[in-house]
């Protein structure tokens, strides 16, 4: 655990006066720069949201004990296997996805006995990570409450799906029912249509990096912990961006338009070349435009010289543009708009898509292959374990206490 209170932990202190006023929001004249590898991480998370925290500071280094109940078989995740899939023990492809660089404890919570071995865990603790419907950990004796009095430099991050006073079990896909997504995606007049990835889940866990990056930082200046909630339903409303403020501001109620932008054209739309692929354009700018129209030769552009006028007249340029491009192969005019800094891009599989990345992009170890959720350059990019087993650090786990 990193102790603000004692100098016998791995910190990095600031030495000069450019760097120390890049950092003038600390009140201690040296501030101090957290080590990852030095912070330790209990997670009470299953599913993605929770879980995509932890592997998240595992990526920077930090020990992250993923705490699961042998009564469920552990996180739910484990036995979500696609149709066709085998499995490998305890580990499901989806489990994968977010549960890199762990250590599985296996436990039963409501066990008096089993409960003491986390509460001995909680107080070397920096973070506990947890995605409890409201009350369900005061139950299990795993609050922040209860583990703030173990430990008061503790930083508690919950995800719930309704905020702390609402039971309801929150699902992203619900959720993505609920908070508009699904009213304004899918063709204009079809049904509803959700995200094939857990978006909410995903955006959640991003909030709550966040927030607890931030306690973090606090922590640093005052050495006080801290509770931090994020509510999917929360997270799914603040990520409406544009398309809430053109309801909020311009009383523009959003709808479905498929891949069409309300504000922009040509952007999203798909156009199809002469060998069969599918062309998106995603044009921002009348300058973007008017090198779209030189490179496909449409010389009467009066009707579409703004974007305002081509938002209008959206139709009957998407037929003009339509005509041309269906005349180009896809690489030759790809290669073309973007030496002519036209944003565009090809349809692409998710494997064309995964085979496209460079080695960075992933983790690999046992001839198991993962994505990593912290992508950002500048960082060392380690190695991590492979998901664990369930209960796989048990015995190593527990003799460490002693």
């Amino acid at each position: 655990m990193l102790n603000h209170a004692t100098a016998d932990v791995e910190l990095t202190t600031f030495q000069g006066k450019d760097l120390i006023q890049n950092f003038i929001f600390f009140q201690s004249p040296l501030p101090t720069l957290i080590k990852m590898k030095k912070i330790k991480i209990i997670e009470l998370a299953s599913v993605l949201a929770g879980p995509s925290v932890g592997q998240f500071f595992a990526e920077l280094g930090a020990e992250v004990i993923k705490v699961e109940s042998p009564k469920t078989g552990g996180d739910v995740t484990r036995s979500w296997l696609f149709k066709g899939e085998k499995g490998n023990g305890t580990v499901s492809a989806y489990f994968t996805s977010v549960n890199w660089g762990k250590k599985s404890l296996s436990i039963d919570l409501s066990n008096k006995e089993e409960r003491a071995i986390v509460y001995k865990l909680v107080k070397n603790a920096d973070i506990v990570i947890a995605s409890y419907k409201s009350g369900d950990a005061e139950k299990l004796g795993v609050d922040y409450e209860t583990l703030k009095a173990l430990n008061p430099q503790l930083i508690y991050g919950q995800i719930t799906g309704y905020g702390l006073n609402n039971p309801k079990v929150g699902y992203d896909a619900v959720i993505q029912a609920e908070s508009g997504f699904m009213s304004i995606n899918g063709e204009q007049g079809a049904n509803p249509l959700k995200m094939p990835v857990a978006l909410i889940d995903v955006l959640a866990g991003h909030q709550l990096k966040e927030a607890l990056l931030v306690a973090l930082i606090e922590r640093m200046e005052n050495g006080n912990g801290k509770f931090v909630q994020v509510a999917l339903i929360d997270a799914a409303i603040s990520a409406l961006v544009n398309q809430g403020a053109n309801w909020l501001v311009g009383q523009n109620e959003p709808k479905s338009m498929g891949n069409l932008h309300p504000n922009i054209a040509p952007y999203g739309e798909l156009f199809s070349t002469k060998d069969g692929r599918q062309l998106l354009l995603a044009v921002g700018n009348d300058k973007q435009f008017k090198n779209l129209c030189r490179i496909l030769e449409i010389s009467d552009i009066a009707q579409f010289s703004t974007n305002q006028e081509r938002v209008v007249n959206r139709e009957e340029l998407n037929e003009v543009l339509s005509g041309k491009i269906e005349l180009w192969a896809s690489e030759e005019l790809l290669e073309t708009l973007v030496d002519e800094q036209v944003p565009a891009g090809l349809v692409t599989t998710v494997k064309e898509a995964l085979d496209q990345r460079e080695s960075h992009w992933f983790l690999k170890t046992d001839g198991l292959t993962g994505l990593r959720s912290f992508v950002a350059s500048g960082f060392d990019r380690l190695s991590l374990s492979p998901p664990p087993q369930l209960g796989q650090h048990n015995q190593e786990i527990i003799d460490a206490l002693d």
